[in-house]
């Protein structure tokens, strides 16, 4: 059975691929030649999982699953949220966004967060999903150089470290999308056996 990953991250790609069972053949977007911007319009995350999801099965006719992340502050009223990625403007890098969100938390005492990672995936005529949160604070200052996006200026409940200070490994374990994907590896592995080829 192939899955395709909307992504053209290859080292996703691979992750994902170790924890799946051997019946199961993930595919990039590299891989099935989508080369087109898939716009993420909607105002969630689900939403915009869905929408790279049912762009490809409806275009190109795989299963197919996709992933939405944000970043979401109580006192922000759960900003950046949807928007984490382009919450500085949409052609900000992680830099820039970090910056507009400390500055946002000036003054402010309850720097309390999330991550919330969701997966959406369309396989056989049906659509799953999956969601993994990761809940911890916003540090005062970046901490770390590992990782990418808020990750040094993230902090996860019952460690000392933010997520750029940690391995790879350590974070994937813990981690909003660690989580969501662990859903998705059991599901496909429960239903590999009778997964239309």
């Amino acid at each position: 059975m192939k899955i395709v990953f909307a992504t053209h991250n290859q080292h996703k790609l691979r992750e994902v691929q170790s924890l799946l069972p051997l019946t199961i053949e993930l595919l990039s977007l590299t891989d099935i030649g989508c080369t087109e911007e898939i716009l993420e319009t909607a105002t969630t995350l689900e939403g915009n999982a869905k929408i790279k999801a049912n762009y490809i099965t409806n275009t190109y006719g795989y299963a197919c699953f996709a992933d939405d992340t944000g970043l979401e502050v109580a006192v922000l009223d759960g900003e950046p949220g949807v928007y984490s990625a382009r919450y500085a403007g949409d052609h900000a890098d992680a830099e820039a966004n970090m910056s507009k969100l400390l500055l946002n938390l000036v003054g402010k005492s309850d720097r309390s967060a999330q991550f919330k990672t969701v997966v959406v995936l369309n396989l056989n005529g049906r659509q799953h999903v999956f969601e993994g949160v990761c809940k911890g604070e916003i540090l005062s200052t970046r901490q770390g150089t590992q990782g990418f996006g808020y990750d040094p200026i993230f902090k996860p409940h019952g460690f000392d470290t933010s997520f750029a200070q940690m391995s790879m490994e350590e974070k994937g374990r813990i981690s909003h999308r660690g989580k969501a994907i662990a859903l998705l590896v059991e599901f496909l592995k429960d239903s590999a056996a009778s997964v239309k080829p």
